[in-house]
């Protein structure tokens, strides 16, 4: 996708009309957020370590590690580009029991931060491939009572979800948070033929 689609006003008609205050759901905080969160508006701030999120927004949030051999800290590591994805993305944020997601990153993210978060991809890549091979395994001594059988599926879902972060990265990123380069310089999407900025 070349250009940018703003999710916010999408959200909040979804977070109105579903009867819940957006000072309720939405308490991550900037200064919390999970280093791996792609730059955009949402975000994961402390989250619980339930790891439900990807059961609304598979295409969206992962989980990390954070917290030892188990499932840690949830973070969205793909922004929503439509309606439906936005639905996605609020479904997963309030799936999350400790209101740990925000919708303010427009208000944090600067240029220089979405270019130094793009200059240290590969250490997000790099994370991302070797947990993909972690969790996809069948066994692993760290697991503790979660290498229980009936936690595999859930553990295969959280690597297919660094496997798609993974190819993100390789494929689609670039182009998004070019975008949102211009959406954070201009406050206004891209119209057809105007030049994004370069990371």
């Amino acid at each position: 996708m070349m250009g940018y689609w703003d999710p916010l006003p999408t959200a909040r008609r979804l977070v109105e009309g579903r009867g819940v205050s957006a000072e309720q759901l939405f308490t991550g905080r900037w200064e919390q957020r999970n280093w791996r969160n792609v730059p955009g508006p949402f975000y994961a701030g402390a989250t619980d370590s339930l790891a439900i999120g990807r059961w609304e927004a598979p295409d969206h949030i992962c989980y990390d590690d954070d917290l030892g051999g188990g499932f840690g800290l949830e973070f969205v590591y793909r922004q929503p580009v439509n309606d439906r994805e936005t639905e996605a993305v609020v479904n997963g944020c309030r799936a999350e029991t400790y209101g740990g997601y925000n919708w303010d990153g427009d208000d944090h993210w600067t240029a220089a931060a979405v270019r130094d978060w793009w200059r240290d991809r590969g250490r997000v890549r790099e994370w991302a491939v070797a947990i993909a091979i972690d969790w996809g395994a069948d066994t692993h001594p760290q697991w503790g009572y979660n290498a229980d059988p009936r936690y595999l599926g859930h553990y295969h879902d959280a690597a297919q979800g660094h496997r798609d972060f993974v190819a993100y990265l390789d494929d689609g990123l670039e182009a998004y948070l070019r975008g949102y380069l211009f959406w954070l310089d201009r406050q206004r999407e891209p119209r057809p033929g105007e030049v994004l900025p370069h990371l």
